[in-house]
């Protein structure tokens, strides 16, 4: 439970759970996340953009080591979130699942005709689906600047300066 109080409340603003279905909607409101994977003896994070496509998620890439640990045996993970700055009400989702490379030629051009496509510049002609075991969201609300700050941010500041 946050210590916030909605405006004009006098009870804490609790964390909302989501439920499946709008996990799924928020993700369709966006399209970057970012993408943790395994990467020989660590964890990794890359930033991808996506589109959900039937109950999974697609993102384009290139050949590299986001593609090889991503379409490996290990299972990965999706994280994207947003914020309405006029609420100050935030949301994550998290898609845990194995992830694929498409490859059947029908699945391919059904894939392209999602209109995918990357941020960055470069050819990115690898597809890949990660189909979920577990999709889990929340909402909450963003704790005012002000109490991010305690005294010991500066004294930590100046000891690394």
């Amino acid at each position: 439970m946050s210590t916030d109080r909605k405006p004009g409340a006098d009870t804490p603003y609790e964390v909302e759970k989501l439920d499946s279905h709008e996990c799924w909607r928020l993700l369709r409101s966006v399209s970057l996340g970012r993408l943790a994977v395994w990467v020989d003896d660590h964890p990794d994070i890359f930033p991808i953009n996506f589109t959900v496509d039937h109950g999974t998620l697609v993102f384009r890439t290139a050949e590299g080591t986001k593609l090889q640990s991503a379409t490996g045996e290990t299972p990965v993970a999706v994280e994207a979130d947003g914020v309405d700055s006029d609420s100050g009400i935030a949301w994550s989702v998290v898609v845990k699942g194995q992830a694929a490379a498409v490859k059947n030629p029908q699945d391919v051009l059904d894939t392209v005709g999602l209109l995918l496509f990357p941020w960055q510049a470069g050819t990115k002609e690898h597809f890949v689906r990660i189909t979920p075991d577990a999709v889990t969201g929340r909402r909450f609300k963003v704790a005012p600047a002000l109490t991010w700050w305690t005294p010991l941010d500066d004294a930590t500041r100046s000891a690394e300066e």
